[in-house]
């Protein structure tokens, strides 16, 4: 079906694979190429292949600090980023989030989480002021007309983040993500693309995951993102101690 201009989209894939022979670059390249095809801009982020770097430290900063005695990430970046005064690398990736309608972190799961370079990604380009500020946060967040989602291979298989399983429920696992990370910045959260144990799989098994994924981004559109608590069942004051309000 052909998209229309007015439905056209930028999207953002944030890429964390070290081969590009894995079954990450596989999704990669099929989100791609099902979304171009749809008409939309496609931007991608290959942390690895950009040698993105993960640490967070004053590098990050360029000139002065606001406090040179006690060096605190969070509130110099915030002011470097007020100031114009953040890295080239920072705010180019800035820029890609800013122009994006929807971010898709394509990964696979290490230690229940995300690659260092991703987390790198997430801890040095999202920072204070640019992503969220302390009013502006959740349903509330800075990101609110944009949408993000995680897509990732495990390790592990399906039953194994099951509830009952020995890994625990995969929705508690991806809390800190899909919470504490992006909805807190605001996003509307899409579900997540689940690829489980890809490196287990029979090939045939592999190809009917890439299909299945290939189908589902044909329809991302219409998607309807997660729920979560809306902010104003909570008091949002230090007073309040940001708990839900009385009945």
């Amino acid at each position: 079906m052909e998209i229309k201009a007015a439905q056209e989209k930028t999207v953002l894939i944030v890429y964390a694979h070290q081969s590009p022979g894995s079954f990450n670059d596989a999704a990669l390249d099929v989100a791609v190429n099902v979304l171009r095809e749809q008409g939309h801009r496609v931007l991608v982020s290959d942390l690895y292949a950009m040698n993105f770097k993960a640490n967070a430290t004053r590098e990050d900063i360029i000139g002065d600090l606001k406090n040179p005695d006690l060096f605190q990430y969070g509130d110099e970046t915030m002011h470097a980023w007020m100031e114009g005064r953040l890295t080239a690398e920072i705010v180019a990736e800035q820029r890609k989030v800013k122009e994006a309608d929807l971010i898709i972190f394509q990964f696979p799961m290490y230690w229940f989480s995300v690659p260092a370079i991703m987390k790198g990604w997430i801890d040095r380009v999202l920072a204070q002021g640019f992503a969220f500020t302390l009013k502006k946060i959740y349903d509330n967040g800075i990101f609110k007309d944009k949408k993000a989602m995680l897509a990732f291979s495990t390790g592990a298989s399906q039953t194994m983040f099951q509830p009952d399983g020995i890994n625990g429920d995969i929705n508690v696992a991806l809390w800190p993500l899909q919470n504490g990370t992006l909805h807190f910045c605001g996003f509307q959260v899409l579900a997540p693309q689940i690829f489980w144990g890809p490196a287990h799989c029979p090939a045939q098994v592999r190809t009917a995951m890439l299909n299945g994924w290939r189908a589902r981004l044909r329809g991302l559109s219409a998607e309807r993102p997660l729920t979560f608590a809306p902010c104003e069942l909570f008091d949002l004051s230090f007073q309040g101690g940001f708990l839900l309000r009385p009945e």
